[in-house]
């Protein structure tokens, strides 16, 4: 069945004590209010309409299709309905969410619409039973079974009692028949204590025309959690989070230890690969098969082709190839391209760099606006000097270059196949290919230099 929704992003979410508009702080990746939209659409929404308020600060920031609406007044939630209605098809239901509410999935979504054609209602209600359901929002049940009303909760006077004894939850997800929510909602009141016009209770009106209200229970309370300051969005985070390393694990990944480990939404893991503790992937992360990351790795906007190993590293924006090996404690730039079977070890940092198939950048050097050719092999503490203060250079060393340690090439250098160059050198030239490159002081040797000085002191030896 076809279907619209509606997101509800326009509160002010004053309890988060930002600048950044509460629906927009992130959530593994991806920002709140991102989350019902990816589930609307998974479940097959054909129109998304986020309801947003007078600063427009969330036009911007919604994917490409949804339709941004305005609430032009603070004035609760039949309000945001309202504002949203000139969008929405007239001859397809409506399911209703919050963008805060973010952990919603595309199975429950279709569960409900399916829900809500079964029953024939005008609207149809997600529930949800709490033991502790203060704050909320609670469903009065005619006797039989159909949902009379809905009664808030947020304020003295807005609840009787008993009423507020009831365990059952207005979850604020809601699946209407769109012709007669638009009929109803006009006729919303703001006699409540906190003055606003409440979408549930559209819910009277349509009973009163003689059309039947549903509740359909979601069985998994988390998936209607709702977001108000940052403790619960921690809260929320977590649960996220733990969604996002089970989905992942039973698609054929090993994560060590789920509690250390955080992973974006957004991120692609192949099949087989271990993920140890301490990883964290952000971004548009992608990590192919057979891989090892971990102990301690964060990667961001990076690539792992195949049966990549990286320990105790850190990368931006890099690219490592098949049966690459990094680290431990190395650090990756953005622009760094590892070729196959290339590798980066203890303490080296690279950027903007090509490391060729094969090449070796085993220790204690930084490789940076760099090309490296195939199996090369860098000694310890090689460095390219590539910034001469105003610009920056490129180094350009062959296929099978041999290194030397504690040299530096002076960019912009050329080292050709095969060369080498000694160790402690300063390579301001380019070497031409099967060359030896040595740029450095002779050694003098001074015999018995320290006897003599001792001599030599005013105090003589001893002294």
């Amino acid at each position: 069945m076809s279907f619209s929704v509606v997101i509800m992003a326009a509160g002010q979410g004053t309890r988060m004590h930002s600048k950044t508009p509460k629906v927009l702080h992130p959530i593994c990746g991806r920002p709140m209010v991102h989350w019902p939209i990816h589930a609307a659409r998974e479940a097959g929404a054909t129109t998304i309409v986020v309801v947003g308020s007078p600063d427009g600060s969330l036009a911007e920031h919604l994917p490409e299709g949804v339709a941004h609406v305005v609430q032009p007044v603070q004035d609760g939630t039949g309000g945001a309905v309202a504002a949203a209605s000139g969008e929405l098809p007239h001859d397809v239901p409506v399911v209703i969410l919050s963008g805060d509410v973010p952990l919603i999935t595309p199975e429950a979504i279709r569960q409900l619409v399916d829900a809500h054609a079964a029953a024939g209602a005008a609207a149809t209600m997600a529930t949800s039973i709490l033991d502790d359901a203060t704050g909320y929002g609670r469903v009065v049940r005619a006797a039989d079974g159909t949902v009379e009303q809905v009664v808030e909760t947020k304020a003295d006077g807005d609840a009787t009692a008993a009423q507020r004894r009831i365990k059952e939850i207005n979850t604020g997800i809601f699946c209407f028949d769109t012709a007669a929510l638009l009929s109803a909602l006009p006729r919303v009141g703001t006699a409540n204590a906190q003055r606003e016009r409440y979408l549930p209770d559209t819910l009277p009106i349509l009973r009163a025309d003689g059309r039947t209200i549903a509740a359909h229970v979601i069985d998994d309370p988390a998936l209607t959690l709702g977001i108000n300051d940052r403790v619960q969005l921690a809260q929320v985070t977590q649960l996220a989070r733990r969604r996002i390393l089970e989905g992942h694990m039973r698609a054929g990944v090993t994560v060590v230890d789920p509690a250390s480990t955080d992973i974006d939404v957004t991120v692609t893991i192949g099949q087989d690969t271990v993920l140890d503790p301490g990883t964290i992937l952000r971004g548009a992360t992608v990590i192919g098969a057979d891989c090892h990351v971990g102990p301690q790795v964060t990667l961001t906007d990076c690539t792992l082709r195949d049966s990549v190993t990286i320990r105790h590293a850190f990368g931006t924006e890099a690219t490592a190839h098949d049966n690459v090996t990094v680290g431990p404690y190395a650090y990756l730039r953005p622009g760094t391209v590892l070729r196959e079977r290339s590798k980066i070890g203890t303490f080296v940092e690279v950027k903007n760099s090509d490391i060729g198939p094969g090449a070796k950048v085993p220790h204690l050097s930084y490789l940076g606006d760099a090309d490296v050719g195939a199996d090369s092999n860098m000694g310890a503490a090689t460095i390219t000097a590539n910034y001469d203060g105003t610009r920056k250079h490129r180094t350009t060393i062959g296929a099978r270059v041999r290194s030397g340690v504690d040299v530096t090439f002076v960019a912009p250098v050329t080292v050709g196949d095969d060369a080498i160059t000694g160790a402690g050198s300063v390579i301001t030239r380019d070497v031409p290919p099967q060359a030896l490159a040595i740029a450095r002081a002779r050694q003098t040797v001074i015999e018995d230099y320290a006897a003599r000085k001792r001599a030599d002191a005013p105090d003589g030896p001893g002294a």
